[in-house]
């Protein structure tokens, strides 16, 4: 019968233990591993000039050639490591090939950071004879640590991510477990093997097997700035709003100018419209709407020194314009099943058509839908979450998926940062930016106190940090 992999890839960072793995994996019947065949500095080892008939200057031009002679490699599985500082473009052939078998071999980062300091200092990477040992200690520096942490981080996840997404397995393996034979036998049947070791090579030697106190010269130092940092990321606020698409349906461009704008829900839009279509004296009709994403990209092209621009709202007064738009005003953006729902579990309760409306009931119908939005946009309730409410940072990433607007321009600014968005684009007869009345702020100012700022603020938590918006008064 066949073997599943036809060749193998550990993942694996320097200082992790990985030419030990590799030792083991090469004393293992069937399996071959040819070192790290893809690091930007050498081909497979130091000093080495070519690797299976591939030399260096034949695999920096098109490294696929060595990554199909290490699968053909035969009899032997055959497989190399990789660091996250490789040649990127095989990484995703590579993670996408079930043919292909995972290995990600990890150790704690702060001994690896520490061990990487020492092989810094003494220049020594490998040891295999004790007498010629190095001794040399560590000088932690927190913030070359952070970079590093940051960077496996990273790298790990984007592992994690593509895997999940291929619906494929790894085999994990730490530091710890290179010196049990019985995971190395476990590790070798995941390839293929069919022979077990009896014994592992011992042949390399642990470098530093002193504590950490004992290799860190600025040990005191160290605990006190690690203390800084946030290892179970309890500051992070949990984000459970649903990711959203690039919306380019709703992107609206002028009619000669080459100026974009991409609106959030529950913005300033009319006004902003109406400034878009004056500025090449036109009709709100000129303006070019619709966009797919293929008619976009054709009016970028068409349009080479464009910008483009979003506008960011307060999200107390965004919330309140949502409330307005979607649960009182039966206009054409209502939405009775929203309606229903508030009435049904938030307590809201709203005068017919004909009956008066009171600043005390208004205030009581605002606050419902505030106790509503927080569960809502955590996908805690039954309801949807609608642009119109969904958080700005959310709907910003969403039109990442396409592009990012050139500028974020907040709301109270919008006439002296429009007036330098044209310059940019050498616009001289710009027109001045006039708000339309927005009879909602009527309401608003009667109505806001610090338990609705307080309350948005909760809700709207990640936008409040994301875009610096302070108190609304």
């Amino acid at each position: 019968m066949s073997h599943k992999f036809e060749y193998f890839v550990v993942f694996a960072e320097m200082r992790t233990g990985s030419n030990l793995l590799e030792t083991h994996l090469n004393d293992c019947d069937n399996i071959c591993c040819f070192g790290e065949a893809f690091n930007p500095n050498f081909i497979g080892y130091p000093n080495y000039t070519d690797l299976l008939g591939v030399n260096e200057d034949e695999r920096d031009r098109d490294p696929m050639q060595l990554l199909q002679a290490i699968r053909n490699h035969s009899p032997e599985t055959a497989g190399f490591r990789f660091f996250h500082d490789h040649d990127p473009r095989i990484l995703d052939t590579v993670l996408s090939d079930t043919l292909c078998a995972k290995i990600i071999l990890t150790r704690n980062p702060l001994d690896s950071y520490v061990s990487w300091k020492i092989a810094q200092a003494t220049d020594q990477w490998k040891l295999t004879n004790v007498a010629k040992r190095k001794e040399q200690n560590a000088e932690f520096n927190l913030q070359e640590f952070t970079k590093r942490l940051q960077h496996l981080q990273q790298f790990q996840h984007l592992l994690q991510r593509k895997l999940q997404k291929t619906g494929q397995t790894c085999f994990h393996i730490s530091y710890a477990d290179l010196k049990d034979l019985d995971i190395i036998n476990g590790l070798a049947k995941f390839l293929g093997s069919q022979k077990p070791l009896l014994r592992l090579n011992k042949k390399l030697k642990p470098q530093n097997p002193q504590p950490l106190k004992a290799k860190v010269k600025n040990y005191s130092q160290m605990r006190s700035d690690l203390s800084t940092l946030d290892p179970f990321i309890l500051t992070h606020t949990p984000n459970f709003e649903p990711r959203r698409g690039a919306s380019v349906p709703r992107f609206i461009a002028a009619k000669e100018s080459p100026l974009l704008f991409m609106p959030i829900p529950s913005g300033p839009a009319e006004p902003i419209i109406t400034w878009l279509a004056e500025l090449d004296s036109a009709c709100r009709k000129d303006l070019k709407v619709n966009f797919s994403q293929s008619s976009l990209r054709k009016w970028k092209k068409q349009h080479t020194a464009h910008r483009s621009f979003t506008v960011l709202r307060h999200p107390v007064l965004r919330a309140h314009h949502a409330f307005c738009e979607k649960i009182i005003h039966p206009g054409e953006n209502s939405d009775p099943r929203i309606r229903r729902h508030l009435e049904k579990n938030y307590g809201l309760v709203l005068p017919s058509l004909e009956a008066r409306f009171s600043p005390e009931q208004h205030k009581d119908a605002f606050e419902a839908f505030l106790a509503f939005l927080k569960p809502n946009l955590n996908l805690q309730t039954n309801m949807p979450v609608d642009s119109h409410w969904a958080s700005q940072s959310a709907i910003i990433a969403g039109f990442a998926n396409f592009c990012l607007p050139d500028q974020m321009i907040r709301e109270h600014q919008l006439q002296e940062t429009l007036a330098i968005l044209c310059a940019q684009l050498g616009i001289k007869a710009v027109p001045k930016f006039e708000a339309s009345h927005d009879e909602t702020l009527f309401w608003l100012d009667q109505i806001y106190d610090s338990g609705i700022e307080g309350a948005v603020q909760e809700t709207y938590h990640r936008d409040y940090i994301m875009f610096g918006f302070d108190k609304w008064r």
